[in-house]
């Protein structure tokens, strides 16, 4: 049985597809069992928990032989990295006693130590706390998500102008969370000696110009990318409802995006679907 945190999002449901699909047995752990309603009827169970209800989660645990885990995303309208580090200390205490014989965990290119830079140094404090358990551990870096951009489509499709805090030729590995999905589904199903870090990302490298021509394409509408100063990166996530402790987070982000500090590897594990694939998906 494999355990599934985040398993209603992108990455966790595209993980337990990837394992349904080859006849695994999957729990999916959420506080919303409609969120669940799909996966469960294509053969999942669901255990309906609070990751942070640090008993019941481990009995969760304690149910299944190995794990996927995934810190979800605070809501933005409050502390975001308080709330992200709550969450990785509920998640590792709940491993203690669980009796599972292996993990694999999302993380993030550009993971690294410091404090509030919200999922760059959260996600790094993840994978030290879970390297300093005695589980076995594969964590999978995982480059930026392309559905990063889907919550902005309709919006463009009415304006024309792809919103963009990163320049519009800056070159980014980009993935699609069903390729995060297919790789972490392969490592829950490898053995308990492939652990260690690996990179993931999509099969080339885009910028934004190249999100603003696949969804201009999709549209069939021409598609201009609208850059936001530095200078208005606070002021803009303010503007779209984040705490003045979660703007100051993803402005950090954002900054060691473009200023290099989030480097991925020479030779990444490369998934199959691109970014013109992905958008035409989403408008579909």
């Amino acid at each position: 049985m494999h355990i599934i945190l985040g398993g209603t999002g992108r990455v966790g449901s595209a993980v337990a597809r990837a394992l349904l699909a080859r006849d695994e047995s999957v729990t999916i752990v959420t506080r919303n069992a409609d969120h669940a309603a799909d996966l469960k009827a294509a053969g999942a169970k669901v255990a309906v928990v609070d990751i942070r209800e640090v008993d019941q989660l481990r009995e969760v645990f304690r149910a299944g032989t190995r794990a996927f885990l995934l810190n979800p995303p605070a809501d933005p309208s409050g502390d975001t990295d308080a709330e992200e580090r709550a969450n990785v200390a509920a998640i590792v205490a709940a491993l203690e006693g669980s009796g599972l014989e292996k993990l694999v965990a999302a993380s993030t290119y550009g993971a690294r130590p410091g404090e509030r830079c919200g999922d760059l140094t959260v996600l790094y404090e993840f994978e030290q706390k879970l390297r300093a358990q005695p589980i076995p551990v594969a964590i999978n870096r995982g480059a930026y998500y392309m559905s990063n951009w889907a919550g902005m489509l309709e919006a463009v499709r009415e304006s024309g102008s792809l919103p963009s805090f990163f320049p519009a030729d800056l070159v980014l590995p980009m993935v699609a969370p069903d390729d995060l999905g297919k790789a972490a589904a392969e490592r829950l199903l490898a053995p308990v000696s492939d652990v260690g870090l690996k990179f993931i990302e999509g099969p080339e490298r885009y910028t934004p110009k190249d999100v603003a021509d696949a969804v201009s394409d999709a549209f069939g509408m021409p598609v201009e990318v609208a850059v936001i100063p530095r200078e208005a990166w606070a002021a803009t996530f303010l503007q779209f409802g984040f705490s003045q402790e979660a703007a100051a987070s993803y402005a950090c982000m954002t900054a060691a995006v473009i200023d290099g500090e989030t480097p991925g590897p020479d030779e990444p594990e490369r998934g199959a679907i691109t970014l013109r694939e992905y958008i035409r998906a989403l408008i579909k």
